[in-house]
C-alpha cells in the first residue's frame, strides 16, 4: 500500500469503548509505508492507525541509512559539499518529498494575507513563488550545514531526523486538526496523548545519551543538538498553530523539515 491509496480502517469501536490500537509491528510497517518509499518484506502486513508516534522511529532508520551512505561517498574520495548534496538529495528521494510538499504549501499559506484564505492556498496543488523559495531555502541550508560539520557529522544528521519527527508527533498530539479529512486527519482519529510523544523523546534522549559515551569529548556538541532539538521542534509547532489557529497535514510535514534545517544550522556554531 502507498500513499493516496485508501487506508485501512479498524472497525467501529463501540460506544464508550476505546479504538484498540494494531500491534507495533504491523504500525511499524505502515509507518514506513506511509513515510518513505522504502518496499517491507513479503509477508509484513501493514496496518496504518496510530502510526504518527513511530515517524522518529522511522526518522532515526532512514539517518542510521544515510550515514552509512555518506560514509560510503567519504571512502570513495567524494568532496564534503557534492557528498552532502546526494544525501540530502536522498532524502527527498526516500520520503517521496511528503514533507518538503508540505513545507512548500505551508509557505505558500501563509504568505497569503487575508487568513480566511489560507488553507485554499495550502490545498492548491499548484507551487507558489513562496513555496519554491522556501525549498530552495531549506535544501541549500541543509546541504550548506551539513557540509560544514566535521566531526559529529552523523550523529547531527540522526539527531535532525529524529527530532524533526518527533514535533510533528508533539504538534499532532497538542493542537486542533483544521480539516476534517486528509492525511493528517488520521493521525488525529488514533492519537494517544501523552503516551504518543513520550516514545520519540524518549528514542532522542537515548540517542544523545549514546553519543554522549560514544564521543565524550563532543559534549558542547551534542548539548547544542540536544537543547536546540527540543527547542526547535516545539517552538516550530507551537507557531504554526499560533499563525494558522491550528495544523494540517502541510504544516506537519513542514515542522519537520524546518526543524532539520535549523537544527543543522545551530550545529555549525559547535
Amino acid at each position: 500500500m502507498r500513499r493516496g491509496e485508501p487506508l485501512t480502517p479498524l472497525p467501529p469501536a463501540q460506544p464508550n469503548q476505546i479504538t484498540p490500537r494494531p500491534g507495533w509491528v504491523a504500525r511499524l510497517g505502515g509507518a514506513i509505508l506511509f513515510y518513505t518509499k522504502l518496499p517491507l518484506p513479503p509477508g509484513w502486513r501493514p496496518r496504518f492507525e496510530g502510526i504518527a508516534p513511530l515517524a522518529p522511529v522511522v526518522g532515526l532508520g532512514l539517518g542510521v541509512g544515510l550515514v552509512g551512505v555518506d560514509l560510503a561517498l567519504e571512502r570513495l574520495g567524494t568532496p564534503p559539499l557534492i557528498r552532502s548534496a546526494l544525501v540530502i538529495g536522498l532524502v527527498v528521494w526516500l520520503t517521496g518529498g511528503l514533507h518538503l510538499d508540505g513545507a512548500m504549501d505551508t509557505a505558500d499559506g501563509l504568505a497569503v494575507m487575508d487568513p480566511q484564505r489560507r488553507l485554499a492556498a495550502m490545498a492548491d496543488s499548484h507551487s507558489g513563488a513562496f513555496g519554491v523559495m522556501a525549498a530552495i531555502a531549506i535544501l541549500g541550508l541543509k546541504t550548506l550545514a551539513l557540509a560544514e560539520l566535521g566531526s559529529g557529522r552523523g550523529w547531527v544528521l540522526v539527531a535532525a531526523m529524529v527530532w524533526g519527527r518527533w514535533g510533528q508527533v508533539v504538534a499532532i498530539a497538542r493542537y486542533p486538526y483544521l480539516r476534517a479529512e486528509g492525511k493528517g486527519a488520521l493521525h488525529r482519529e488514533h492519537r494517544r496523548s501523552p503516551q504518543d510523544w513520550l516514545l520519540g523523546l524518549g528514542l532522542a534522549l537515548a540517542l544523545h545519551g549514546l553519543w554522549v559515551w560514544r564521543s565524550p569529548h563532543q559534549l558542547a556538541l551534542v548539548g547544542i543538538t540536544l537543547l536546540g532539538g527540543l527547542g526547535f521542534s516545539l517552538a516550530l509547532g507551537a507557531w504554526l498553530n499560533r499563525r494558522l489557529g491550528g495544523h494540517t497535514g502541510d504544516t506537519y510535514g513542514a515542522t519537520v523539515e524546518w526543524t532539520e534545517t535549523l537544527l543543522l544550522c545551530l550545529a555549525t556554531l559547535a
